[in-house]
């Protein structure tokens, strides 16, 4: 770790940097940012140095997450294991088989992957020689394990479920966070062209269907075909990437808005500028690969004509999988990462768009060509001294994303060796926060805190070691059960528990009724009142067996 004077002569270099950088009016703002940015981070480095001594006896900690980050209570976690399960079981539905890699890489490896959101990396403090950043993404972690492994797995179906950082500006509430899980699936290896690809994106569509998501569709596009446009447009090949990107902002800004950033902030000429917005306007499905087939200025792109060619393919494969009505062939999608080579995609909602902006028009614009919403209030800065974002002007954003990377396992690879890959990825975030809303918009209760089936209780004395031996018992059934963890329990206190954590089944035991040899079981229904009640008389014996057959057991 740095010392304060080296990090004030750190300081001192940086400030002169942003200062030079201020008074050229070449300089690319992305980078000013970047330069400005990092001398932040040198003052609060600065600012934690002096304040080492610890706080003083009676300061107050703040309690509270870090900014982008949350605590998961009972009830929000069981949704997300079901998130989980029913990824995974889709994943291996298809033959994947898991890997794990570690929460933080070398900063060489993660460098230069991303474009313009390499800044978002989270970097970590030099702590012992080897200079680190927590992983951005669980793709390039995996295309540098198939470069260490690839004579061991020179093709595999791989799926991966784990946190990623981002330190992105977050919108909680539509789940983009800093910390957060992606659900991966990739395959790698060499393969006949569009098989791997269609299976990713049928895998895509099972999945989301299996999660309840309605109404979503999966943008489609090529990164030869978009690379072909912009060839035949003019574009120069310094600002493929930089046009590239402004392009991938057509579904959150009208076209205007597009080419005003192209031509403005990028630099390019308001003629290749409109000729790129001939193209990238257009959507549809197969017939649009059709139309672009015959196109006569396309054509003599050899990039764009062979992106054509996979396309037809994969719609043939498509159909075949039955996902071509969930398909939309959208050549404004361009995702901005640095590693994609083939096609593209991402899963979009109705809720990933930002809300329309509110206006006393009679008329309904078109949802593709909505006007950017009016400039709102000047953000208020947060306790952390950045600027909070209103929440309600933001989307979900897509909700799966991925492409093909043929070229990614070949950067880290000693020998040069290629092994292309495909994938996809889910945000499990985003996708919880739109489970939400949805049951929320339909006026669903809370999920229940915990997945506890049986509550043993007792009426009159406590009968202790007879609900605990009635536990054992559903224990080694494979039922989840509970008792009150008191000798003689009230009955009122017992009724509470079962109401509060939703539990469908009362088991209640009476000296009368073990005399007899039975029990009482009360299914319950919502809320306490419903809970209350004798039940219905079952045989002791045969208690295990009647649960059973209630919770649908072999």
């Amino acid at each position: 770790m740095a010392s304060k004077d080296e990090l004030a002569a750190q300081l001192k270099v940086q400030a002169q940097k942003v200062k030079l950088a201020q008074a050229d009016p070449a300089a690319d703002p992305a980078e000013l940012k970047s330069l400005v940015e990092h001398l932040a981070e040198l003052k609060q480095s600065i600012a934690a140095l002096q304040n080492t001594k610890g706080p003083k006896k009676d300061a107050k900690i703040t309690l509270k997450t870090a900014k982008g980050t949350k605590d998961w209570h009972p009830s929000e976690m069981i949704i997300r294991q079901s998130i989980f399960r029913k990824i995974t079981d889709v994943f291996e539905l298809h033959g994947g088989v898991t890997i794990d890699t570690p929460v933080f890489e070398l900063k060489e490896i993660l460098a230069g992957k991303y474009g313009e959101d390499s800044k978002l990396i989270y970097d970590l403090q030099d702590q012992g020689g080897e200079i680190c950043s927590l992983r951005y993404d669980l793709t390039v972690p995996f295309a540098r394990f198939l470069a260490m492994n690839g004579s061991q797995y020179p093709s595999i179906k791989r799926y991966h479920i784990a946190k990623v950082y981002r330190r992105d500006q977050p919108v909680m509430s539509k789940g983009r966070m800093r910390e957060f899980y992606q659900c991966d699936f990739d395959i790698a290896g060499v393969y006949d062209p569009m098989l791997p690809d269609a299976e990713i994106l049928a895998i895509a569509c099972e999945t989301l269907d299996s999660l309840g998501i309605d109404n979503f569709t999966i943008k489609v596009n090529h990164r030869k075909i978009l690379d072909g446009i912009f060839a035949v447009c003019g574009v120069p090949l310094d600002k493929t990437r930089a046009i590239s990107s402004a392009v991938d902002k057509l579904d959150k800004m009208d076209w205007e808005g597009v080419k005003k950033e192209m031509v403005q902030d990028k630099g390019l000429d308001a003629d290749v500028a409109d000729r790129i917005g001939t193209y990238v306007k257009l959507k549809g499905g197969p017939e649009l690969v059709a139309q672009l087939e015959k196109d006569v200025t396309l054509g003599s792109s050899k990039t764009a004509k062979e992106g054509l060619v996979d396309m037809a393919l994969l719609f043939k494969y498509l159909d075949i999988y039955g996902v071509s009505d969930r398909i939309s062939f959208d050549l404004s999608l361009a995702r901005g990462l640095d590693y994609y080579t083939g096609i593209i995609y991402e899963a979009v909602t109705e809720g990933s768009a930002p809300p329309p902006p509110s206006t006393s028009s009679t008329s309904t614009p078109s949802t593709s060509t909505l006007a950017p919403p009016k400039k709102s209030k000047k953000p208020t800065a947060g306790a952390d001294g950045e600027a909070d974002v209103d929440e309600s002007t933001v989307g979900v954003g897509s909700i799966a994303a991925g492409g093909r990377y043929d070229e990614l396992v070949g950067m880290f690879s000693p020998s040069n060796s290629k092994i292309p890959c495909v994938g996809i990825s889910f945000g499990v975030e985003r996708i919880f926060s739109l489970m939400l809303l949805k049951a929320k918009a339909k006026g669903e209760q809370a999920a229940r805190g915990k997945m506890t089936e049986v509550f043993v209780m007792s009426v009159g004395d406590g009968l202790l070691e007879e609900r605990m031996q009635v536990c054992k018992e559903l224990w080694a059934a494979g039922i989840k059960a509970e008792f009150a963890y008191k000798a003689k329990p009230k009955l009122p206190a017992q009724w509470d528990a079962v109401a509060k954590d939703r539990i469908p089944f009362a088991v209640i035991i009476g000296t009368s009724e073990l005399a007899q040899g039975t029990v009482n079981v009360k299914q319950q229904q919502v809320g306490a009142e419903e809970a209350k009640g004798n039940g219905e008389p079952v045989p002791r014996q045969e208690l295990v067996s009647w649960l059973k057959a209630k919770l649908g057991r072999p």
